[in-house]
């Protein structure tokens, strides 16, 4: 009997439907069925969810079925599914989440090859943006990889060994952050932790109910601060204490001071929430902040982080309004250069800028040799009278483009780095912009591989100064317009145009845009290629190099073409095809509009007109002259 390679460990309490619709993303994986097991633990549902996972349990010789007491929380039923697996690795999965078809099969393989203790799967999700995280695949790192801390949830792969070995257990009962308890003693302990992304392994859903969304979060019953609390001591007494700012313990409690600590004196919170309650939660979060965490990581934030923070330590509440009032304001502006294809990708040059409120860039000024930080952001701020220096521009700041597969939630990062640089506009002032270059191939985007057919919008993040953006990326063109020529990728068609927000989008295989009959241009003869090929100058050249093979239909017949790549696309036919003789219609996959006319005599193809070609007298006696023999044979021996 095959070993068990992974155990899936799913908690479950009054799930009903979601259960059916996360099952068979479970069941349905390419690793062999005897090779995994499905682990239900049951908290004490009140509805039918014990009976829908029994079903399958009964359905499915790899499912089992636990159960418990209404704990309320998910640890405690992790840890039971923890206890009864026997798989060398453990996934944990929430009930109304789902997995990509491989997800197992290519987790334990990477775990495997790299000999992890800890494998992170690239999330696709609805509820949050992309993390730059799962940009590039890697084999090992460590805890010192700080990017690991962008991802706390418990969604990941564990070596069941290695869980044993250290003890590692969600604390149970009523816990909050109970999954970054447990990941982040995990990603102390480990060796060697691993992550895949070149394939999206669990997709994160928002439920339609909001079933999934934290409720009563600082209730003082349920002990939120107090948890808090206990999750910066864990990194704390597993790092060691510096004043050095990029030291290890200070970049890891970062990501804590600036989600649960500063986000309660952040926009949109601050400005959204009631204000008495608001203020009682910045006050926590000011104690806690002078209580645990070193000076060192306030230090280390930046610009507008940092302004943010004194105004949190120091118990300025109003101040901190204010603040979130104009940084509100703050939006990234994208400019798009000239779009185009090049050797099969769509590029073009794409800078990032941050503007204020009144639509001017947000500055930096010089003065007394030290840079401070835009007047006009910090009017009505109280303690920026005198301006606020800006000590290091460039402190975390960083920005990227992304492509959103709008069908399936899955993101892809295009390739080439967006350039942070420091930019004069005269009078002592600068700005901070990120440039660069926009290579979008459709061939190799999705972690190698073809994207799937569909829309895939392109978006940029940007985070300068503290203040960080998610943006679609827009450019001059006219909305729904073509943004460039349409492509052949692949023997696909890719349309790159603007939505009706302005957005740069492309539609790969005609999702929901057709190739319009703009063909009055094409080739009406033969071309130097021979008489089977029509260059097609409205449609973009894939990339160079060996011709890509297309399936076309001529007439009813379907036939395997070339493309061949240049400046411009040329398609090739086969010389012959069992078609009557005459002139018949050659269209592209999903083409309503024919992109040639194929003139056919007794199952030779003679030549490829382009649509707008009119057959005349003329054009007829050279095709009798074209089917006769002697004239056949004169031809032959003039091209030997």
């Amino acid at each position: 009997m095959p070993r068990v390679k992974v155990s899936v460990v799913v908690p479950v309490y009054n799930t009903g439907k979601y259960v059916d619709e996360c099952a068979p993303s479970l069941l349905g994986q390419s690793l062999p069925a005897d090779e995994y097991e499905v682990i239900y633990v049951d908290d004490g549902s009140t509805d039918d969810t014990l009976a829908r996972v029994e079903k399958l349990a009964d359905l499915h010789p790899n499912v089992q079925v636990h159960t418990r007491p209404n704990s309320g929380w998910p640890g405690a039923p992790r840890n039971l599914g923890m206890r009864h697996a026997k798989g060398e690795y453990i996934q944990f999965v929430d009930h109304d989440d789902t997995l990509g078809p491989e997800a197992l099969e290519r987790l334990y393989e990477h775990a495997k090859r790299n000999d992890a203790d800890v494998v992170l799967g690239k999330m696709s999700s609805t509820m949050v943006r992309p993390r730059r995280l799962f940009r590039h695949t890697v084999d090992a790192c460590t805890i010192e990889n700080d990017e690991l801390m962008q991802s706390m949830t418990p969604h990941k792969m564990f070596r069941r060994a290695f869980v044993e070995q250290h003890g590692l257990q969600f604390p149970e009962g009523p816990w909050f952050f109970e999954d970054m308890f447990f990941v982040g003693a995990a990603y102390l302990k480990a060796e060697r932790i691993s992550v895949l992304t070149d394939y999206p392994c669990y997709y994160w859903m928002k439920r339609d109910d909001g079933g999934n969304n934290t409720q009563h979060r600082f209730s003082p019953r349920f002990g939120f601060w107090d948890n808090v609390r206990t999750i910066v001591r864990q990194i704390k007494d597993g790092t060691e204490a510096s004043d050095d700012i990029d030291a290890l313990q200070n970049r890891l409690l970062h990501r804590n001071y600036h989600v649960e600590i500063l986000s309660r004196a952040r926009e949109p919170e601050i400005l959204r929430e009631d204000p008495a309650q608001q203020r009682e939660r910045f006050e926590a979060a000011r104690r806690l902040a002078l209580e645990e965490f070193p000076p060192a990581v306030r230090e280390g934030l930046p610009v507008v982080s940092r302004l943010r923070a004194e105004l949190l330590e120091a118990g300025d509440f109003d101040g901190a309004v204010a603040l979130a009032e104009r940084v509100r304001e703050v939006k990234a502006r994208s400019t798009v250069g000239e779009l185009r294809w090049a050797d099969g990708r769509l590029v073009a040059d794409v800078t990032l800028e941050l503007l204020r409120g009144d639509g001017e860039p947000l500055v930096l000024v010089e003065r007394d040799g030290k840079q401070w930080l835009d007047p006009e952001l910090l009017a009505g701020v109280p303690g920026t009278e005198d301006g606020w220096e800006v000590r290091d521009p460039f402190r975390l700041a960083y920005a990227e483009l992304v492509v959103k597969d709008r069908d399936r939630e899955d993101w892809w990062y295009p390739e080439g780095d967006l350039e942070v640089r420091l930019e004069p506009t005269g009078a002592g002032r600068s700005r901070l912009v990120a440039s660069g270059r926009l290579s979008l191939d459709p061939e190799r985007l999705a972690g190698g591989r073809p994207l799937e057919r569909g829309v895939h919008d392109v978006w940029a993040f940007v985070q300068l100064l503290g203040i960080d953006r998610m943006v679609r990326l827009t450019g001059d063109g006219t909305p729904g317009a073509p943004a460039a020529g349409p492509a052949l990728t692949g023997g696909r068609l890719a349309l790159p145009y603007w939505t009706g927000s302005g957005q740069l989008a492309l539609d790969v295989d005609q999702r929901q845009r057709r190739l319009g009959s703009d063909t009055a241009g094409a080739a009406a003869a033969n071309t130097a290629r021979g008489e089977r090929s029509l260059p097609l100058p409205y449609v973009a050249a894939t990339a160079g190099g060996t011709p890509a093979r297309v399936k076309v239909t001529v007439a009813a017949l379907t036939v395997e073409a070339e493309l061949i790549g240049g400046t411009t696309a040329e398609l090739r036919l086969p010389g012959r095809l069992k078609l009557p003789t005459g002139r018949h219609p050659v269209k592209l996959p999903k083409t309503d509009a024919p992109v040639a006319y194929a003139v056919v005599r007794d199952g030779a193809l003679l030549r490829l007109e382009g649509p707008a070609h009119e057959s005349g007298a003329g054009r007829r006696l050279l095709d009798a002259l074209a089917d006769n023999r002697q004239v056949r044979r004169v031809r032959r021996r003039l091209g030997r």
